[in-house]
């Protein structure tokens, strides 16, 4: 008798393409750019977005969805940045979020009072790089404390990710850490990466990465 093999794994690849696709569409149509931000754990993501919610929220009318396996953690460290709720999924388990999540959150998100949307995925390096979350783009975060070789061990992330951001330069006085030769690993593996150098901890750096995200907020008037 024959043997028929059914990838399981393809056809749920292809389904989450089709829900991202619609959400790609939905945050078109409502003039709302959506950033997936993705890292390893620790590397100061969520203070990152700490930040940014502190200094653009009510800039810019910003929504966010977090990511966690476990806890809701981040998701409370960040509520008390911004007047609006911050939608916490809990994977249960998952290394990553999917577009199916996506769109249950986005049901709950006043697209119309909204610029930008992000995305604060599970850290992990690996699985998220291969999950489309209808984002206009990934922006991998990664650490001085993490070593100049993770984009080398990591080149799929960093290959689909558009941005950048280099964290926690404040303790570089304290490493051996050489940020040129970080920035030509990433570059190795894609060398259209945009970078941005930051400390969450001081606010170093956070001035051209704060003209970034408005600049990739929708226009007022949609």
């Amino acid at each position: 008798m024959a043997v028929r093999t059914i990838d399981v794994r393809e056809r749920v690849m292809a389904r989450n393409d089709e829900l991202a696709a619609r959400v790609r569409e939905r945050l078109l149509q409502a003039g709302v750019t959506a950033l997936n931000l993705v890292s390893s754990p620790g590397s100061g993501k969520t203070s990152l977005l700490e930040r940014t919610l502190a200094a653009l929220d009510r800039e810019l009318g910003i929504a966010v969805i977090t990511g966690d396996v476990r806890t809701q953690n981040d998701a409370d460290r960040l509520e008390r940045h911004t007047t609006r709720l911050v939608h916490a999924v809990v994977t249960g388990g998952a290394c990553h979020l999917d577009a199916m999540q996506i769109t249950a959150a986005l049901d709950a998100i006043d697209l119309e009072a909204t610029r930008l949307l992000f995305i604060e995925n599970v850290g992990n390096l690996v699985c998220p790089a291969s999950w489309d979350l209808g984002e206009v783009a990934k922006v991998v975060v990664f650490s001085v404390t993490e070593g100049e070789d993770k984009p080398l061990k990591y080149p799929k992330m960093f290959q689909m990710s558009r941005y950048a951001v280099l964290n926690k330069i404040d303790l570089l006085p304290h490493l051996d850490f050489d940020v040129d030769a970080a920035i030509a690993n990433a570059r190795a593996v894609n060398p259209d990466l945009e970078f941005f150098l930051t400390s969450a901890r001081t606010g170093e750096g956070l001035d051209r990465w704060l003209d970034f995200v408005r600049e990739a907020a929708a226009p007022v008037g949609r």
